[in-house]
């Protein structure tokens, strides 16, 4: 294995592609997938949203907790390289765009599409940045994960306090974690690579797609309350 890991001969630099390749593989899968159910809730699934919403808001909240159970049952059968976590991942993007849905409902068609689109252009300008960069992230990741736990905490605080102006800031702080967040993973799945000299095991690579998915549908979420903050 090369000592200096921004430099790769070519068969290394194609395997690394092709690494790379399986990974967005996977990250498009689970957002085409919650793309698709969110879709579909939107429009056939209407009577079922009215019938779920009729009967307040303690099933979504049930879901969205059994959403966070998902998360972390994907990232540990990943961690022990099972075959149940693509399955637990593509379940939880099924479950993610039924819950997306219902957010989505309090928005415009333009500005989701805004949203979205611009999602869409600031992860792949930040995914190119943080695969070619030869400064290392990890002091940043490290600060960006700070950051986001200090997100966590401020919009539980807002949910009592119900300040517009705090949910903007926190957007905003947001976008510029998850954008941070996108390069640094992506400087990661290239330092794995290079350090276990190209033989990654199936777990990681779900778990670097689960990463960068939840990387993007935040990003997303920001975004579309910054564009939609008066819809």
């Amino acid at each position: 294995m090369n000592n200096n890991p921004f430099i790769l001969n070519q068969v290394d630099q194609l395997a690394l592609n092709r690494f790379f390749a399986k990974i967005y593989g996977f990250v498009a899968l689970g957002i085409g997938i919650s793309a698709l159910v969110s879709f579909l809730t939107l429009t056939v699934g209407q009577p079922l949203m009215a019938f779920i919403l009729s009967g307040g808001t303690l099933l979504l909240w049930l879901l969205m907790l059994a959403e966070v159970g998902l998360v972390f049952a994907a990232s540990a059968m990943a961690a022990k390289n099972s075959p149940m976590a693509l399955p637990i991942f593509l379940l939880y993007s099924v479950m993610n765009g039924f819950t997306l849905s219902f957010i989505l409902l309090f928005y415009t068609g333009q500005t989701i599409f805004t949203a979205f689109l611009s999602a869409a252009l600031m992860f792949v300008v930040m995914a190119v940045i943080g695969a070619t960069t030869k400064k290392d992230l990890s002091a940043m990741g490290q600060a960006l994960m700070a950051a986001l736990i200090g997100i966590i905490i401020a919009s539980v605080v807002n949910l009592f306090l119900g300040s517009s102006g705090m949910s903007f800031i926190i957007s905003i702080i947001s976008v510029i974690v998850f954008a941070g967040l996108i390069a640094y993973d992506n400087q990661r799945i290239r330092y794995v690579f290079e350090e276990t000299g190209g033989e990654v095991g199936q777990g990681w690579v779900v778990s670097m797609a689960l990463n960068l998915y939840l990387d993007f549908i935040n990003l997303f979420l920001n975004l579309l309350r910054i564009f939609g903050s008066r819809d």
